[in-house]
């Protein structure tokens, strides 16, 4: 089932988004009611330039985003709750192009999705990973492959990953894919620091896997005293991870919470473990409805957030 931390889902959303599309106008990137950045951690101001806005209610409770790499100017999202199994091609203005039922599957409650190639042909990696009250013992990844032709049809994965975490039962909203190193990257959502686990993109076997814990997430912003005291609730959720993206060029791994982005760079010759440990360059997000969605542009210049609930404005930050 969807969180809902705090953004109003819909009273007052469509006066938010006009005058996030006001201020976007004028070259601001900030709503003007932030607080001020926690003491001794260096804020680059939000830098998003909005491409579009989402009115279509079939797109309310976005969770997922990544760009393709088959059809220029267009995203694939999904969402989650208890909405069916299904896939939307959006383009960047924020507009749905086609809808695709995704058969063979049962849908818990899907946070997140990742594109990649692998021997000449893409995919998209679909992760039904959510579990906000730390219930689910086991969690599924579908693959399929990304269509060619953007007109409502079903599709079918082209496989299956069923995992469990390695000590019991835990929420997560955040996956990548490095599919050089044939690898799906994990952050674990509500744990302080978040955590980066890593599993196997095509197991040799279907079986159960168990995911491996590769390390934790440094850096993350906490709220300063003031924060904390004016607005103790949503400075608890500040920091929450809920989307994460590996760019095309596999040099930095970009994670969105409620409020941050933040851009972990891959050392030379280093993993994704060597990458998260250290100091990661930190932004605010543009103003969102819930932050929930993030993914790099084909070209890796940019990146593409949306959040739940709609009105959403669909934003490009140039990291």
């Amino acid at each position: 089932m969807p969180s809902r931390p705090y953004w109003p889902p819909r009273a007052g959303a469509l006066a938010a988004v006009l005058f996030a599309i006001a201020l976007a106008g004028c070259g601001a990137g900030d709503d003007g009611n932030r607080a001020a950045a926690p003491t001794g951690q260096a804020r680059e101001a939000p830098g998003g330039e909005l491409t579009g806005v989402m009115l279509d209610m079939q797109l309310n409770e976005v969770s997922g985003l990544t760009a393709s790499h088959l059809h220029d100017d267009v995203l694939w999202l999904h969402d989650d709750g208890d909405n069916p199994p299904r896939l939307f091609a959006v383009d960047t203005r924020g507009s749905r192009l086609a809808t695709f039922g995704v058969e063979g599957v049962t849908k818990t409650d899907w946070e997140d999705i990742a594109g990649f190639e692998l021997d000449g042909t893409r995919y998209l990696l679909i992760a039904d990973v959510g579990d906000n009250g730390g219930l689910r013992r086991t969690l599924q990844l579908h693959v399929v492959e990304e269509p060619t032709v953007l007109r409502n049809a079903r599709v079918q994965p082209a496989w299956s990953i069923a995992f469990r975490w390695p000590d019991g039962p835990r929420d997560c909203e955040a996956v990548a894919v490095d599919p050089v190193r044939g690898e799906v990257l994990l952050v674990s959502k509500k744990r302080e620091p978040p955590e980066l686990f890593s599993l196997p993109l095509r197991p040799p076997a279907k079986e159960l896997l168990t995911a491996q814990r590769i390390g934790t997430l440094a850096g993350v912003p906490t709220p300063d005293a003031e924060r904390a005291a004016a607005s103790p609730r949503r400075a608890r959720l500040d920091g929450q991870v809920t989307a994460a993206a590996v760019s095309p060029d596999r040099n930095t791994l970009a994670v969105m919470t409620y409020r941050y982005l933040l851009l972990y760079p891959r050392p030379a010759n280093g993993n994704w473990a060597d990458a998260v440990a250290g100091t990661p360059r930190t932004s605010e997000l543009p103003w969102l409805p819930q932050a929930e969605a993030l993914g790099w542009s084909p070209d890796g210049r940019s990146l593409y957030a949306t959040g739940e609930f709609i009105p959403a404005p669909l934003y490009r930050i140039d990291p």
